[in-house]
Formats: C-alpha cells, sequence, structure tokens
C-alpha cells in the first residue's frame, strides 16, 4: 500500500513539474520550480533528470548571475523540442492537412492539400488524407516519439465513439474515420473531435501548457460554413453530448435562404465564406484576401458583402453572448482574413443588442490567419497527455 502511495505520489509530482515548466513565461531554473511548486530541490532535481531524460524537457544554455542568481550558473529548463511530438489531421471543406506539432507547439512537418470536398465520398477523401498522414510521418525527425493523433472534422462528432455523425457541408453522414486512416497510424490511437472545438483548443492553448488570454471567449472558425466554439477558463465547454458551439446554425432570419443543415435562415448563409464571396460578386473558389483586398480598394460591392456579413454575425452573437455572458468573439478561418473589415459592425451590434454590454463591453479579437487551426488542435490535445501524464510516455 506504502508502495502504491509513493508511486501515485511521484506520477503526481512528475505532472506537476511538467506543467510547471511548460507553463513559465522564461524558462525556469530546478530552483524556480521548487519555489513555484513547493517541493524540495533535490526531489524536483530527481523528477527533471526523469523527464529531461524521457525526452519531455530539455535542459537548455545555463544562465550565470542575473537577478537573484548571484555565482552559480542555473541551467533554464523548457519543453522539449523535436523528441516528443503527435500528429493532427483534418478534413475540410476546402482543404485536407496532416501536422506533426511537438511539446513547445512548433510545426515538425506537415502537407496541405486544396480539395473541393463538398458531397464528397469518404473513402476517396480518407485515403488521400491517410497519404498525407504517411508523408508526415516519414518526415519525423530522427530520435522524435510520435504519441498520438487526431482528426478534426467539420460537424457533430461522438468523440467517445471516434464517429463523425453529421457534417452537412461536406454531405457525409456516420463515418468512423479510424479504419480508413489505420494503415498510416498503425498503433496510433486516433481522437476524432470537432473542427471547431480544436481551434479554439489551439487558439487557447498555443502549446501543452501555455495558456493564452483572453480565458473565457467565443470562437468562430469560418471556411465553408461557420463552425464555433464556447471557451470557459481555457477549456472548449462540449455540452451534454459533446454537440455545443454551433453558431452557424444559430438562426438570423426564418425566411432566410435554406441551409444544408435543413434549417433557414442560419448565420452561416450569411456569414459563411461561399455566402460573402456570393454577395461581393465573386467566383467561389475567390480567395477571401482577395474580397478583403477589393473591399479596402473601394469596391461598393466587397464592402456591401462585409458589412451585410458583420450585420448577420452581431445579430446571431448577441443572443449567444447574451446567454452565455461571454463579450469576447475570437474571428478565426475566412472570418479572420475579413475581420477588420467585420469587427466594427459586429461590435457595434453587440453593443446595442447585449444586455451587459454597458458594463463589459463586448470586443472582437482576429485570430492569426492559418488553414489548418482544426490540425494543430488534435495534435496539441494528444500532447495534452503526456503532460498530464508523464510517466506513461517515460521510457
Amino acid at each position: 500500500m506504502a508502495n502504491l502511495r509513493q508511486a501515485s505520489l511521484r506520477h503526481a509530482n512528475l505532472a506537476l513539474v511538467a506543467r510547471t515548466v511548460l507553463a513559465a513565461d522564461t524558462p525556469p531554473s530546478r530552483a524556480d520550480v521548487a519555489a513555484a511548486t513547493s517541493l524540495t530541490r533535490s526531489t524536483v532535481s530527481r523528477l527533471v533528470d526523469e523527464l529531461v531524460a524521457g525526452g519531455i524537457l530539455d535542459e537548455v544554455e545555463s544562465v550565470v548571475g542575473g537577478p537573484g542568481r548571484p555565482g552559480r550558473p542555473a541551467t533554464p529548463l523548457r519543453a522539449s523540442r523535436a523528441r516528443v511530438a503527435a500528429l493532427g489531421l483534418q478534413v475540410g471543406v476546402g482543404q485536407l492537412a496532416a501536422r506533426l506539432v511537438d511539446l513547445s507547439g512548433a510545426v515538425l512537418a506537415e502537407r496541405l492539400v486544396t480539395a473541393d470536398l463538398a458531397g464528397s465520398r469518404p473513402g476517396p477523401v480518407l485515403r488521400r488524407l491517410r497519404t498525407l498522414a504517411t508523408q508526415v510521418l516519414d518526415a519525423t525527425p530522427d530520435g522524435c516519439r510520435v504519441v498520438g493523433a487526431g482528426l478534426a472534422l467539420p460537424g457533430i462528432v461522438d468523440v467517445a465513439a471516434g464517429r463523425l455523425l453529421s457534417a452537412p457541408n461536406l454531405g457525409w453522414e456516420d463515418v468512423t474515420p479510424a479504419p480508413g486512416l489505420a494503415a498510416a497510424l498503425g498503433d496510433l490511437a486516433l481522437r476524432v473531435g470537432n473542427e471547431a472545438d480544436l481551434a479554439a483548443h489551439a487558439y487557447a492553448h498555443p502549446a501543452p501548457g501555455r495558456d493564452r488570454e483572453p480565458r473565457d471567449f467565443l470562437y468562430l472558425s469560418g471556411e465553408v460554413g461557420i463552425g464555433g466554439a464556447v471557451v470557459v477558463d481555457g477549456e472548449v465547454m462540449a455540452g451534454r453530448h459533446g454537440w455545443a458551439g454551433e453558431i452557424g446554425h444559430v438562426c438570423v432570419d426564418p425566411d432566410g435562404p435554406p441551409c444544408r443543415c435543413g434549417s433557414t435562415g442560419c448565420l452561416e448563409q450569411y456569414a459563411g465564406r461561399l455566402a460573402l464571396l456570393d454577395a461581393a460578386g465573386l467566383d467561389p473558389s475567390t480567395s477571401p484576401a482577395e474580397l478583403a483586398r477589393r473591399a479596402r480598394d473601394g469596391d461598393e460591392q466587397a464592402r456591401a458583402a462585409t458589412r451585410s456579413a458583420g450585420r448577420a454575425l452581431g445579430v446571431a452573437l448577441s443572443g449567444v453572448v447574451n446567454v452565455l455572458d461571454i463579450p469576447t468573439v475570437v474571428l478565426g478561418g475566412h472570418l479572420a482574413m475579413v475581420g477588420d473589415l467585420l469587427a466594427p459592425e459586429v461590435e457595434e451590434i453587440l453593443g446595442r443588442r447585449v444586455l451587459s454590454a454597458r458594463w463589459v463591453t463586448p470586443r472582437v479579437v482576429i485570430a492569426d490567419v492559418d488553414p489548418a487551426p482544426g490540425a494543430t488542435g488534435a495534435a496539441l490535445l494528444a500532447l495534452d497527455r503526456v503532460v498530464s501524464d508523464p510517466v506513461a510516455h517515460l521510457s
């Protein structure tokens, strides 16, 4: 019994030390970790040695002296580089992606392929994704261990069963992707998740153990449609069945155009990429960046399209903010590419329609433009398990 308690304490302390190092703004020394965790220096030193040997932490160049560090040099610690990684995959309506991400949050290898996958069949698409996964895994640096894999999909996902229930914009129903990817993944366990949830996770945590402000926000993931996620205290709020956050299917006008989901007047029929381009009189293959350029250059039809999308976003989001009391909105995907054009309209409407706006001003934050944030989030979620349970991944 005593041995069990001792083992359990070691597991908890290894996770504590790993989290402390990864969360630090600047690489801490062993003494810094001891002070932050209230563990003894000898205990921290022993645990750090295990984490370094297991490829979870790296020691970096020693720093001599400095404020509070006279005399002996300290050896700073950080997340390991290219020693432990996870594979993130993504299927979008307009592309396929595969990324290998390490514990520092760096992308070690990736493959991105543009493709029109609306109305596609799952089998051929998964075979193409399997090829990309194989190429990325083949590019794994020497000495790097791949510890997990995740797949981001644009639809309603049963995470526990690893099954996509419905992806209206793809035209997929009741798909279990793991068998189609097994030849590439081997014994890597695959976690399937909603693309917007995983992109929101990547925004909230740019690397395992690292947090970004704000801690509470609504995330909108724009591609052909609009996905959404609700983040509270840095964690994605999944809802009872894991399907929360479908902001793209909040109704703007019940008499509006039909949506692929079967309803009418959904937000994505006004602010989705295809809707935006159509309103601007542009070909569906046009990049949202080109739409933004035209609007900034004074093209009145492009400007009207972004104003209309901004109004729809403001109307839909004001109801969500009133219900959830989360007044920060993060725009990702194609919405980030036109975010500076949308934000003023959205913020003006939120300011009028959100009940609490008198006391807390709603604001719009624009995420970095990234073609596959869901793939990054899928990899980071797999790496989080290394940090929460280092023992399972130590050599």
